[in-house]
């Protein structure tokens, strides 16, 4: 019989944070979440949220904001050594508008076990890329 790794797979983890942000569930996000982790949303001019609190007052100021919010998922890659690449598109009408907005970008998520450390939001997927990328390679 063959032994099942107890090593959570990053890929599935993200898969699975991804869809909680799908379904608006800050709740169920906050479980990626650990004490000292960051989200550098910076890129896109929302600046760095660290620690839960900070992330959780984030999530419910940013998915709040909606009044139809979903997040979907084009691209997960697993870069090694808790290096994950993923692209992603929210689509959403915020609660002051009309018209449905479009936000395709990028997440380089560190993995240290089932906890996201560090969660960087890019505008740009290349420029993601590339920096998931050197973070593999460096070992994070």
């Amino acid at each position: 019989m063959a032994e099942e790794s107890s090593t959570p797979d990053p890929v599935e983890l993200t898969s699975r944070a991804f869809a909680c942000a799908d379904a608006a569930d800050i709740r169920a996000i906050m479980s990626f979440v650990g004490s000292d982790s960051v989200w550098d949303i910076s890129r896109w001019a929302f600046g760095t949220r660290e620690g839960p609190t900070a992330i959780r007052r984030f999530l419910e100021d940013w998915i709040g904001s909606f009044a139809e919010y979903r997040r979907e998922t084009e691209e997960i890659t697993d870069l090694g050594n808790g290096v994950v690449y993923a692209v992603t598109v929210t689509r959403g009408r915020p609660r002051a508008g009309r018209d449905e907005v479009r936000m395709r970008g990028a997440a380089v998520c560190l993995w240290e076990g089932s906890v996201a450390t560090r969660v960087t939001f890019y505008r740009d997927p290349h420029e993601a890329r590339a920096a998931a990328e050197r973070l593999a390679e460096e070992g994070q």
